[in-house]
């Protein structure tokens, strides 16, 4: 039979609510870190370009200097100044040139031959095979610069200045460094103070989930505290606020509760007089004039004896079906003797009828002490659990056990049945209408199989619980 319990125990309140703010915090940071690695990326992609740039403006300065450096010298032979050195002299640009590894060459048009000049290397250490060859493959380094070299109207020959390509790639390798690291650092920063500030801000997300927690099993008097935050402030109060109109609705349910078990009780009472008042005279009025008709056949008119006998058994039968009835609705000796002695004859009456079974007792601490309405529900669990074994179980051995304590009740039956898993299949109202006299009483419902087979059914209520009473 399906079965919800009124409440549960051994809840990790805090492993659901720290998973969420794990969550968040995991998902900011990935977020923050894989646009932060976006923007790295951009800005190393410009800082490379950035590089590229400026060293081709600075190959094209220095071919246009070393241009206007050769055509100096040509307005110096024309005037007759003269030179040291034969045209063309590359001297002063070795002096000045800032640009190692790169190479000038002159080439005249007409027959004067070609000259060239190469600075020597310093590169100031290894770069990585993977930047240089990407280098290479985005930005084509080491790419020549020609210009044509001319006189009055007439071109004499052409300059090429061919860079180094290895120092324009260790000179971008340098900046993108210098780039790189100060940003790793900063993201790393960035990363953990909001890691830290994140933690602290969601810290109220574990008490707002354990919060939740408590209501879904029944914990309807949880509060969360007054957070500091006005969101999560918000959302605080509308959970308590939740909470208390449940906890209200909750009272009122038991409150109803309690009312129709004490009605249906009251109407039982009644039933049991009516029917013991009235059923019983009657029956026993009938069996009384079903003995006279018999006496009277005897003598006057024998062949009515077999009627009269017949009607004898009829009420004796319909005596002992009522008896019976009255006993379930009400036990005659709950009036006079109390809840001990119903559950004793309530036991006494299972052993009689059910053959191969066998109901066990025991009573511990004083029964007698609690409230009616509290030992009524008591018996009727009892008895509904027993009726449910005896239609369900196929059971061999119960044991029905009541203890009484200062603060609380505790009724456990157990039997050796054919249950093995819980939730049950199917579907039935004994279970159903046990859950609601323990809910009605504020206490806790617990099923549980018993190895290798069979069910426990305990029930605690509260003996401080006053809805029985005051309902």
């Amino acid at each position: 039979m399906p079965f919800l319990p009124p409440r549960m125990s051994n809840l990790n309140s805090f492993g659901f609510g720290g998973q969420i703010a794990m969550d968040l915090q995991r998902y900011v940071l990935i977020r923050m870190a894989l646009t932060a690695l976006l923007c790295l990326l951009l800005s190393a992609g410009y800082v490379l370009y950035d590089s590229q740039r400026q060293a081709r403006q600075n190959n094209e300065q220095s071919a246009q200097l070393l241009a206007g450096q050769l055509q100096f010298q040509l307005l110096r032979m024309e005037s007759g100044l003269g030179q040291a050195n034969p045209f063309p002299d590359f001297e002063l640009w070795k002096q000045s040139a800032n640009q190692p590894g790169a190479c000038i060459r002159y080439q005249a048009v007409d027959a004067g031959g070609e000259r060239s000049l190469c600075t020597g290397s310093k590169l100031a250490g290894a770069i990585p095979s993977a930047f240089d060859r990407l280098y290479r493959q985005w930005f084509e380094p080491g790419r020549a610069v020609r210009l044509a070299i001319e006189h009055g109207a007439r071109v004499l020959g052409y300059l090429t200045l061919e860079p180094s390509a290895e120092a324009e790639i260790e000179q971008a390798w340098q900046s993108l460094s210098h780039l790189t690291l100060p940003t790793l650092a900063t993201i790393l920063a960035v990363c953990l103070m909001t890691y830290f500030n994140l933690y602290r801000a969601l810290r109220p997300a574990q008490q707002i989930a354990a919060g939740i927690n408590q209501l879904e099993f029944g914990r309807l008097d949880h509060r969360l505290p007054v957070f500091t935050l006005h969101e999560w402030q918000r959302i605080a109060s509308a959970i308590n606020q939740l909470a208390a109109s449940q906890q209200h609705l909750l009272a009122e349910r038991q409150s109803l509760i309690v009312k129709l078990l004490s009605l249906q009780e009251d109407e039982r009472r009644m039933l049991v007089r009516e029917l013991h008042d009235e059923w019983g005279q009657c029956l026993a009025a009938i069996n009384a004039v079903a003995a006279g008709i018999r006496q009277t056949a005897a003598g006057d008119c024998p062949q009515l004896r077999d009627e009269a006998d017949h009607i004898s058994r009829i009420t004796a039968h319909m005596l002992q079906s009522l008896r019976g009835l009255l006993g379930q609705l009400r036990p005659a000796e709950w009036d006079e003797l109390g809840l001990q002695a119903s559950l004793h004859n309530l036991v006494a009456g299972w052993n009689a009828r059910s053959g191969g079974s066998r109901y066990r007792l025991n009573l511990a601490g004083p029964s007698d002490e609690l409230p009616e309405a509290q030992a009524v529900t008591l018996f009727r669990i009892a008895q509904e659990a027993l009726t449910n074994i005896a239609k369900h179980a196929r059971a061999s051995e119960i044991d029905i056990s009541l203890q009484v304590a200062a603060d609380k009740v505790t009724l456990k039956i157990v039997d050796d049945g054919v249950a093995e898993q819980l939730p049950f299949a199917g579907g039935g109202i004994g279970l159903l209408g046990i859950r609601e006299r323990v809910t009605a009483w504020a206490g806790e419902l617990k099923l549980a199989i018993v190895p290798p087979h069979g069910l426990l059914l305990e029930v605690t209520l509260p003996r401080s619980a006053s809805a029985g009473v005051n309902g």
